[in-house]
């Protein structure tokens, strides 16, 4: 299970992510709205633990953008906005629970247990661009049904480029999930592992090209077979 905690507070932070990861459950932990959007856009996570005062916006602005887009992953709030119709406004914009500050580690636990019981489980599509293929429920990368053989890190890198195909993968994004290889990364980490990525492509004709966009992040693109261009 992977979880994210969205809270500006960095004690707060600091405090529930000793708890959650106490619990067994990895955890990436932000502090603004930013941010949690850009963690949502490149991760997959079960579970978002989520402030609604946040310095750069509300958080319900986020769990807005997660139900449009119709995501289900469950959201509990976590909140001082403890009024009735504060509630019922979180309840109303797709939060799946409320839970008030202060509150008892204890029971963050169990009502996240509860929501993680109740999550759907919905298989993740095969993911495409070009030729080139991932399945996300077995983690095999193909070409045109020859299996590429890639590393976890690389697998990892691919998945999130190909659920953004066409569409730039900030940095930080890719620097995060190294992070749950690695603990902490070298500045150049990302490039080594699209590098060899890169090579691990190359012998196929996949149809696809992973581009470095200068100062932002990377985009995985389809191409052209027949002339190699966009």
């Amino acid at each position: 299970m992977r979880l994210l905690l969205v809270e500006d507070s960095a004690r707060l932070r600091d405090l529930v992510g000793e708890t959650i990861r106490g619990a067994g459950w990895r955890l990436d932990a932000v502090g603004s709205v930013a941010e949690a959007q850009e963690a949502l856009a490149t991760t997959r996570y079960d579970l978002v633990l989520l402030d609604l005062g946040l310095p750069d916006g509300d958080g319900l602005a986020v769990i807005r953008d997660l139900r449009r887009a119709r995501d289900p992953t469950p959201v509990l709030a976590l909140t001082a906005r403890t009024a009735v119709d504060e509630r019922i406004a979180g309840l109303d914009a797709g939060a799946d629970d409320y839970l008030g500050k202060p509150f008892n580690n204890g029971e963050l636990l169990a009502r996240a247990r509860a929501l993680l019981r109740r999550a759907p489980l919905v298989a993740d599509p095969v993911l495409e661009t070009g030729a080139l293929r991932f399945d996300p429920a077995t983690q095999e990368a193909s070409c045109a049904g020859e299996v590429i053989a890639l590393a976890p890190r690389e697998r990892a890198a691919l998945e999130i480029l190909l659920r953004h195909a066409g569409r730039v993968t900030p940095k930080r994004g890719l620097e995060a999930m190294l992070s749950e290889f690695d603990g902490e990364t070298s500045p150049n980490a990302i490039e080594l592992v699209l590098s060899r990525l890169r090579r691990k492509l190359a012998p196929y004709e996949t149809s696809a090209a992973i581009e470095t966009v200068r100062g932002v992040g990377y985009m995985l693109r389809e191409t052209r077979a027949d002339t190699g261009e966009a």
